[in-house]
């Protein structure tokens, strides 16, 4: 582990000492909260927002089951920011994000196996995507480098 910290310069780092979060580590979040930035935008369109989420999400469960596993990304927008006052739980904040992906994708791949052929391919898009995702949150070195706590690096 103490290797991990010299592939970086100094400039990968912000002023409180940790390693910056990668933009690839933002569209995963995005990807993961999808049904609350959703139900966010729907909330603001008042008057289109009932349409909105009836448009994305036709059964209500499938859309609770979204904003389930989607409230690990959701924290994770609110408390990366502050990760220093958190070090043991930002550390295993990546295994939570990681579990909530793996789950969300079963659920994807279950719906998709029983359901019609003639449903439109965003829902295997989205499958692709989120296996893209966890396995970026798994397996990217430098993403597991930033959810290290400052004593493991050095």
């Amino acid at each position: 582990m103490k290797a991990s910290a010299h592939r970086f310069s100094p400039d990968d780092y912000d002023q409180h000492g940790l390693l910056r979060l990668p933009l690839w580590f933002w569209a995963v979040l995005i990807l993961q909260a999808r049904t609350w930035i959703l139900f966010v935008i729907a909330g603001a369109s008042r008057a289109q927002g009932a349409g909105l989420l009836q448009l994305f999400y036709p059964d209500t469960l499938r859309f609770w089951y979204g904003i389930l596993l989607g409230l690990p990304a959701s924290l994770a927008f609110l408390i990366c920011g502050r990760r220093q006052h958190w070090p043991r739980l930002w550390r295993f904040w990546r295994w939570g994000l990681a579990m909530s992906l793996g789950v969300a994708l079963l659920v994807s791949l279950y719906t998709l196996w029983h359901q019609d052929s003639n449903e439109p391919p965003v829902d295997i898009i989205l499958v692709m995507l989120d296996a893209l995702a966890l396995r970026y949150l798994l397996l990217n070195q430098r993403l597991k480098a930033c959810f290290m706590l400052p004593e493991d690096r050095d």
